[in-house]
């Protein structure tokens, strides 16, 4: 039986390429095999490491070859292409992931559960109605706009104007048009129930967590946003610092140095897009109220707001908020305003 210290998985949707290495890092399997055949070689192997890229399917595979007895290791693709050789195929690809989960500091994702990924599933089909409703939205208002009909910025206005606009016996909208509006608007409806039947299911599931219950504490973080954190994250011992998840998420400002001065520039935006997003729209709506209590986090925003722009601060925020986050899950008590301190 051939000694197998590293199992490099180069995931495909039928078939992976599999390369395994010795303790010498020496090459001693090259296959290429289904997703189950994965499966049948590693349960015939002992337990040695199995690399992947985290991508579509690797959990649910992780899971499966962590039930026989082997320790998976998932990592970013973006820290796996270095270690890619020249003229890239997928047995190369497959021998760059076993090379790559053998370096010391190579940073690893975790596994998911099936819950988490569920979770998950829900966000990016709940995002995906939100996107189609603001695109209806966009179409509606340019329809009207070429009829010469202007309607002030804001969903509920539309909709206002849409219910005053439709009773009317004189419409200026031929025929035809008036009834694609209404056709347009029965589906804006729809989409606003779908929306609506996620948004309780998600506070449903924010009540029935510890984890998610202690992040609705923190002021612009609510179910939407708790459930999400916990799917992507877990718990806190993903991460090591508060600071982590706000730079994972991209929220932290990247530097340059210039005359031997550091100057802040943008945020670097690596990381969950959609986690992010929300952080931030979370932020904008707690804003208005923590800037107006007396409180340390108050005081730093007031600051802040002196000699920032708005949205500057918001996102500066919602960085304080992912650092929230973090501390608030690792101690496991809620979060207390009056108790926050500056950062």
């Amino acid at each position: 039986m051939l000694e197998i210290a590293v199992l490099g998985v180069d995931l495909g949707k039928n078939s992976c390429s599999v390369v395994g290495l010795d303790r010498a890092g020496r090459v001693v399997l090259r296959r290429r095999l289904h997703r189950d055949g994965v499966v049948k070689l590693a349960a015939g192997s002992p337990g040695c490491v199995v690399a992947m890229e985290a991508c579509c399917g690797a959990h649910h595979l992780g899971r499966r070859l962590r039930e026989v007895g082997h320790e998976v290791r998932l990592m970013s693709p973006e820290y796996v292409r270095p270690y890619v050789k020249a003229q890239k195929n997928d047995e190369r690809d497959a021998e760059a992931i076993a090379e790559a989960a053998t370096r010391p500091t190579m940073r690893f994702v975790e596994l998911k559960s099936e819950a988490q990924l569920d979770m998950q599933s829900l966000h990016r089909a709940r995002d995906r109605l939100v996107s189609e409703r603001t695109a209806l939205i966009n179409q509606l208002r340019a329809i009207l706009l070429e009829r010469g009909i202007t309607v002030p910025q804001g969903r509920h206005k539309l909709e206002v104007y849409l219910e005053t606009l439709l009773a009317e016996e004189r419409v200026p909208l031929s025929p035809r048009t008036r009834l694609l509006v209404e056709d347009q608007r029965a589906e804006w409806r729809e989409l606003d129930r779908r929306i609506e039947a996620f948004d309780q299911e998600f506070a449903a599931q924010a009540r029935s967590d510890e984890a998610a219950r202690l992040l609705t504490t923190i002021p612009g973080i609510g179910p939407l946003n708790a459930t999400a954190l916990v799917a992507a994250v877990g718990r806190a011992e993903t991460f090591r610092r508060g600071r982590d998840l706000a730079a994972w998420l991209g929220l932290v400002p990247r530097q340059m140095t210039t005359g031997g001065k550091p100057k802040l520039l943008g945020i670097s935006k690596r990381g969950n897009v959609y986690l992010r997003k929300m952080l931030i729209h979370g932020a904008r709506a707690a804003l208005k109220v923590l800037s107006k209590t007396d409180t340390a986090l108050s005081r730093w925003l007031h600051g802040l707001l002196q000699r920032a722009h708005k949205n500057t601060v918001v996102v500066a925020l919602a960085a304080k908020l992912a650092r929230v986050a973090c501390a608030v899950l690792r101690s496991g008590r809620g979060f207390e305003v009056g108790a926050a301190g500056t950062p």
